[in-house]
């Protein structure tokens, strides 16, 4: 993957986290597509991702202050990946086995968005875009940086990459039909 492309691309206000990770998502996936204007395409991609249809399917509408609901980011990146993504709750116990599922996504060649915050909130989204040595690559929008996240700090539920957003809550992740073998 060329992350080139998105490195240094950074979210245009403080509610599109969610629709910056899935215009680089979509940029990473088709190396064709370079929008004319990254701030423009996601914010025109949030305004739909937050409507009752996004891609022809109907979803429930969603306050923009908010940010973007995870079902609506698993619909964006079924229409840019061509295969089927589900939200998976990231729960006590489910840490590890949560990241062999991203690391296993992105071995596949299929980028992750991951939903993180503090304790009580998910207030967060970055997109994991390809395996490390020590857990996976990630790009951060708030920062339009590419850092490692290790396989230990997001087990250990305490991240330390994403300043005061140190708990995984959910992952975007392709079903297992969309898993090639």
């Amino acid at each position: 993957m060329n992350l080139d492309a998105i490195h240094g691309l950074t979210q245009p206000d403080q509610r599109s986290c969610g629709p910056s990770s899935l215009v680089a998502a979509h940029m990473v996936l088709d190396p064709a597509y370079r929008p004319a204007s990254f701030s423009r395409e996601v914010l025109d991609l949030h305004r739909s991702l937050t409507s009752a249809s996004y891609a022809g399917r109907a979803q429930l509408p969603w306050p923009r202050a908010l940010g973007t609901p995870p079902w609506a980011v698993a619909h964006a990146m079924q229409s840019y990946a061509g295969v089927p993504y589900r939200t998976r709750v990231v729960r006590l116990g489910s840490h590890d086995t949560v990241f062999s599922a991203v690391v296993a996504a992105l071995a596949d060649g299929r980028p992750c968005p991951l939903y993180v915050g503090s304790t009580w909130l998910p207030r967060h989204v970055v997109l994991a875009v390809e395996p490390s040595p020590q857990g996976v690559l990630v790009y951060n929008p708030g920062r339009g940086s590419i850092n490692e996240l290790t396989r230990e700090s997001f087990v250990a539920g305490a991240l330390k990459i994403f300043g005061r957003w140190t708990h995984p809550w959910f992952v975007v992740l392709p079903g297992e039909e969309g898993r090639q073998a």
